[in-house]
């Protein structure tokens, strides 16, 4: 069942490759608790920590929560690239078949 057309399915795919690497990646480097990455965690500069164990413990909650929600979204971007890999097929099947 054709829902989109050759163009598209071509777009989807490409896009699709490119955020599941990118995603990927970035789940990865939050994983690691690359430094670079630590001005997007959430909710380290509106609390004002006691202790460095305190910041150590909410950035370490941070990393593993965005590392997750990275790769949760590459899920999401795999079932979007089979979807255009569908329909992809089912364009350029349908269209030797003419």
């Amino acid at each position: 069942m054709r829902i989109c057309g050759p163009k598209l399915s071509l777009c989807g795919l490409i896009i699709s490759v490119w955020g599941v690497i990118q995603l990927v990646l970035m789940g990865i480097f939050y994983y690691v608790r690359s430094v670079a990455l630590a001005e997007d965690l959430p909710g380290l500069e509106e609390e004002h920590f006691h202790t460095i164990n305190d910041f150590y413990a909410k950035a370490d909650l941070g990393y593993t929560q965005n590392a997750y929600n990275c790769w949760i979204a590459a899920c999401l971007y795999v079932l979007t690239l089979l979807l255009s890999a569908h329909q992809f097929y089912v364009n350029s099947r349908s269209s030797h078949t003419l």
